[in-house]
């Protein structure tokens, strides 16, 4: 049976532009993807928070009347909550309160499947409990006295801090590690000359059904928020013959907790390495242009604002006026518009994809000794041969080729 929950939209008269229905209809769909059900919400309009509750006392007991008339079971906060104001609101609805950030810890919780996927999400909650402990009831109050209670007096609070901080280090040690494996394999791509494409976007704009399109892949895929958490990379052969890395990666949302961001920073990491992104957007969506927005803003915290990137025009199947889509090209550099679930326009991607990594390959035209067949098989397993031609005492070779290999046939070049 799902769990009733009370949504409580907080909005301080919102300047991000994003209207309040908008709000009110994502976190609908965090609840929905959290295994819960809305049963009613509440907007409370404030211009600044307040210590005890965030909201006011007198909207506090409107929603503690309307829990009760309700039934509902749990009350989620749209704004993050201090420990202190957690308490105060529990007390005062008599039912569990959480805010927008632990319910997205439990949507990734329920998600993560690999072992840097729920080491990422067990560090992430823990982060976020630590700063919250203070004041959390008779379970963290000072010990009693009486045998084993002597010395410094410490409290059950501060055993719990000390456990938790210990478990966060021992989780980032393990992450440092999974991460320098992970730069390993990107190294070896690199030295094998492997670009690497990064899927982004907000979430559910349809990246792992483009990962599955343009990689012949049977990822499973659903309609709703944060179905993919744990990376995933993909081999693709352009039509020139280059081979390429495509990875997709955990979804992006509006007003990400900065956090997060630092938790799941060796997925992230594909997006800070990667040679190319494409830009996922769900042009069906009405306010589309807010969810860019909020991809870009991520970028830039990743540092990975300025990386070339397609803006890959998606779910074009579900856009009642294609007529649209002209104006919308106009707004990006590079730009295209498709329908990762029928395919439609999946082939002028791979056309610009190919066009704008084309820009990292360069023809050699190179006679090889007969005794260096090892540059002919790298030829052939990394590059483009046009041509090849045996004669006597050297292998006269036409290709294309990744811009750093060449310089390992100047010698070579025909005169």
């Amino acid at each position: 049976m799902k769990e009733k929950v009370m949504l409580v939209v907080v909005d301080f008269k919102r300047s991000d532009g994003w209207p309040v229905s908008d709000v009110v209809k994502e976190m609908e769909e965090l609840v929905l993807a959290g295994t819960g059900e809305v049963v009613a919400h509440v907007i409370c309009p404030i211009d600044k928070p307040t210590a005890n509750y965030l909201i006011g006392k007198g909207k506090v007991e409107e929603i503690a009347l309307l829990c009760s008339a309700q039934n509902a079971q749990t009350v989620i906060f749209s704004h993050d909550l201090k420990g202190s104001q957690q308490r105060n609101l529990e007390e005062m609805f008599k039912v569990k309160t959480i805010d927008r950030t632990q319910l997205i810890l439990d949507i990734f919780a329920r998600r993560a499947k690999s072992q840097e996927g729920k080491l990422q999400v067990e560090l992430a909650q823990l982060e976020y409990l630590l700063p919250r402990l203070v004041g959390q009831g008779d379970a963290l109050s000072r010990l009693g006295g009486g045998i084993g209670t002597l010395g410094p007096g410490e409290t059950k609070l501060e055993t719990d801090r000390r456990r938790i901080s210990s478990r966060i280090d021992r989780l980032k040690q393990d992450l440092k590690e999974l991460s320098n494996r992970q730069a390993m394999k990107r190294k070896k791509r690199k030295d094998h000359h492997i670009p690497n494409i990064s899927l982004i976007g907000y979430t559910n704009a349809g990246k792992s059904t483009l990962l599955n399109r343009l990689t012949a892949s049977h990822q499973p895929t659903q309609d709703g928020l944060f179905t993919t958490l744990d990376s995933l990379s993909r081999q693709l052969v352009l039509p020139n013959q280059q081979k390429v890395v495509v990875s997709d990666t955990v979804g992006f949302i509006h007003d990400l907790p900065h956090h997060l961001i630092e938790s799941f920073k060796t997925t992230l990491e594909e997006v800070q390495e990667a040679d190319l992104l494409l830009h996922v957007l769900d042009v069906s969506h009405p306010n589309f242009r807010q969810l860019e927005e909020a991809v870009k803003s991520v970028l830039k915290e990743l540092n990975a604002f300025d990386k070339p990137t397609i803006v890959v025009l998606n779910k074009i199947d579900q856009l009642p006026d294609k007529d649209l889509l002209k104006g919308f090209k106009k707004n990006f550099e590079h730009a295209v518009a498709v329908s990762a679930l029928t395919g439609e326009n999946s082939g002028q991607l791979i056309e610009k994809i190919t066009e704008l990594l084309a820009e990292n390959l360069i023809d050699i035209d190179v006679k090889i000794p007969i005794s260096r067949m090892d540059l002919v098989n790298l030829l052939h397993s990394q590059g483009q041969v046009h041509s090849i031609q045996y004669l006597s005492n050297f292998i006269h070779v036409v290709a294309t080729v990744p811009t750093q290999m060449a310089s390992k046939f100047t010698i070579f070049k025909k005169a």
